[in-house]
């Protein structure tokens, strides 16, 4: 299993449409077979800094989804979406494995 990190830097003055952006994603990611953890929006901090975060596989089963997504209407959609408005302005993709693995039990005190 690796993750696959995207780091996006967007147009602060266009955060409402990266949220579409990312809940269209929220909806197309997992049916086309990638494991969602989620997108991640400006909050403090940084107003140009959002994430999409996803379990895939393999770099194999990487290729596969990403066929289906680019064959997905609402990905299709999405994509349109994004190059109409120009919210993103960078896009960056990391495949890390997880090393920690397996964690502890969480203890809350």
């Amino acid at each position: 299993m690796i993750t696959c990190f995207i780091r996006y830097e967007i147009d602060p003055f266009k955060k409402d449409d990266f949220t579409e952006y990312a809940r269209n994603w929220g909806q197309a990611i997992p049916r086309c077979g990638a494991d969602l953890i989620g997108y991640f929006g400006p909050h403090e901090g940084s107003a140009t800094t959002a994430y999409g975060v996803y379990n895939i596989d393999s770099l194999a089963a990487y290729e596969a989804y990403r066929a289906r997504l680019t064959a997905d209407p609402l990905g299709q959609e999405n994509y349109a979406f994004s190059k109409r408005e120009r919210f993103i302005l960078k896009e960056d993709r990391i495949f890390l494995k997880n090393v920690s693995m397996p964690h502890g039990a969480l203890v809350k005190p």
